[in-house]
């Protein structure tokens, strides 16, 4: 159509041109910019709605497991689904950039946790360690949450950790740290900046004194909380912000997936856990035998997708896919990837939700990198020789020199059956592990894992040293005894807990897996963008957090 209207009308221009050659060429010139003006579509540049989706620590090499999973696993569950996850449908619909992450401005660091890497997403501004909701010098700022609420927008966060939990947290609470969950938990509720809250995290949001008050274990039943989620509070006072929140401030609540999928509300608060809700392993587990009790990432994603929508001004969602960090900090492979595919289903949903609109951003990034994972090749189990029918081996073995991995291991790791903290507990259910045996770990991993290991592997697990880093009243290096590292000891920072990195030691050589730190790396992740071109070109490049949180700012129109 176009090239028939320039042709139309530079016919009609050298019909009615005169001599002049010059002047002739310049009119044509001058018609076919009007013409394509006037034919060409306006690019979308501003949306309706964003949807923002953290898989916390989900760095290029964990994105890079669940893509090999996919697609060349022999018993990938994505067989029947053309071996396409539906980060990489995201990846086809639209663009993709890099993300730099570490705390920004003048008092920067090189390496970010995930309340910084929040916080400067929901701010487009430097932020600080640990702090929740405040620029580099300890001033609340406003977030993208708080300003869509403030447009008239529906708002929700959604987590498989904890709802105040640092990534959450940061979109609309304002703490000096991200430690301060009973304070966040009163904030999320009370400022009524959002109108979704869907996550674990019951324990802040109960009385102090829940194991043995009758009356008010009475009251949360009445409220329909099971035990399983009032089960233990990290409240100082008697205030029970579930109850606040349904009397004083009007959200409809939920506490199991059947009253999460049975709620018809515009105002919801969700409660599925004490902590955090069930791992991808367990989750797994019940899916399989159809005994979830607890509603999924993606059930989560879903339900406040169909709140939210109904707002005619549109919506911000923040969705967070926590617990890849978790098995991260946890050097657990198997764990990490079931995380991976909990959080694939949940895009995945997204992606359909999205794929008709054209007034809605989607952005998947991460908040960092956990771990520093990796498969790599190595010495062990050595590859015997083959005989292949190719021309060019000239009667030649192919023979390579290393154990390059192989694919056996994505099954292996998906089959897993229980994360290493399962493990732990097997091995000794009150962590008492200076009374643990090699025996008791042997049998704990290898009840969990395909993987088998010795009694000389699990003596190493069990190994444990006096700490050199230590500092009275922190809340890990306050331990005398730790477990003993022999290299990059102080990267694994977490006490006790860092037994499940040693048991990743163990089984790190046969699954032909490397892991650099119990902790997070600077590396650059991942960002998916999905939406209007004229809003997602933008994020094809190399980039911050920042300006991430301030080019989904722009698109919602909020940029000064």
């Amino acid at each position: 159509m176009k090239k028939k209207l320039i042709t139309l009308a530079v016919s009609a221009v050298l019909l009615s041109a005169c001599n002049d050659d010059t002047q002739t060429v310049e009119v044509i010139k001058e018609v076919e910019k009007e013409v394509i003006k006037e034919v060409a579509p306006t690019p979308v540049t501003s949306v309706k709605n964003v949807i923002l989706m953290i898989g916390d620590g989900m760095g290029a090499q964990q994105v890079g497991l669940l893509e090999e999973y996919a697609r060349r696993a022999p018993n990938s569950t994505y067989n029947t689904r053309g071996n396409q996850t539906a980060l990489s449908k995201l990846a086809d619909a639209g663009h993709m950039g890099l993300s730099l992450n570490a705390p920004h401005g003048a008092n920067g660091m090189l390496v970010t946790d995930s309340a910084c890497s929040a916080t400067q997403l929901a701010t487009g501004l430097a932020a600080g360690s640990e702090m929740i909701g405040l620029d580099e010098q300890g001033n609340i700022v406003e977030t993208i949450l708080e300003k869509a609420k403030k447009a008239g927008k529906a708002t929700g966060l959604v987590s498989d950790t904890r709802i105040t939990h640092a990534t959450p947290a940061a979109f609309a609470a304002h703490q000096p740290h991200r430690s301060m969950e009973p304070e966040i938990a009163e904030q999320l509720v009370n400022t009524g900046m959002v109108d979704v809250l869907l996550s674990g995290g019951a324990r802040v949001f109960i009385p102090s004194d829940i194991k043995t008050d009758e009356a008010d274990q009475k009251v949360l039943a009445d409220l329909g909380m099971p035990a399983s989620v009032y089960k233990k509070s990290k409240r100082s006072d008697d205030r029970n912000i579930v109850l606040e929140a349904k009397e004083q401030y009007g959200y409809a609540l939920a506490f199991d997936k059947a009253q999460l999928l049975a709620s018809d509300t515009d105002k919801l608060l969700g409660l599925f856990a004490n902590s955090g809700m069930d791992d991808g392993i367990a989750y797994k587990a019940c899916q399989a035998s159809n005994s979830c009790t607890q509603p999924s990432l993606k059930e989560m994603t879903v339900k406040a997708l169909d709140i939210l929508s109904k707002d005619e001004d549109g919506f911000f969602l923040m969705i967070e896919g926590g617990q890849i960090d978790w098995a991260g900090h946890a050097n657990d492979a198997g764990w990490m990837l079931n995380e991976l595919l909990k959080f694939d289903e949940a895009v995945a949903a997204v992606h359909d939700w999205v794929k008709d609109r054209n007034d809605t951003l989607v952005v998947v990034t991460a908040d960092h990198e956990t771990g520093s994972f990796g498969f790599s090749y190595s010495r062990k189990n050595l590859p015997e020789a083959q005989t292949l029918s190719g021309d060019g081996m000239q009667g030649a073995d192919y023979k390579p020199n290393f154990n390059f991995g192989a694919l056996s291991h994505l099954d292996k790791l998906y089959n897993q059956t229980g994360t290493f903290f399962d493990m732990m507990n097997a091995a000794n259910a009150d962590w008492d592990f200076a009374a643990t045996t090699p025996e008791d770990w042997m049998n704990a991993v290898n009840q969990y894992s395909q993987y088998k290991i010795n009694i000389d592997q699990a003596a190493e697990i069990g190994e444990r040293e006096v700490n050199d880093y230590f500092v009275a009243d922190h809340k890990y290096q306050s331990a005398d005894i730790v477990p003993r590292f022999s290299d990059f000891k102080e990267f694994y920072v977490y006490a006790d807990e860092d037994h499940a990195a040693k048991v990743g030691r163990a089984l790190a050589a046969d699954q032909n897996v490397v892991w650099g730190t119990g902790t997070h790396t600077a590396a650059p992740v991942p960002v998916y963008a999905v939406g209007p071109e004229g809003v997602t070109k933008q994020f094809s490049t190399m980039q911050h957090h920042v300006e991430i949180s301030q080019k989904m700012m722009t698109a919602f129109g909020f940029a000064e």
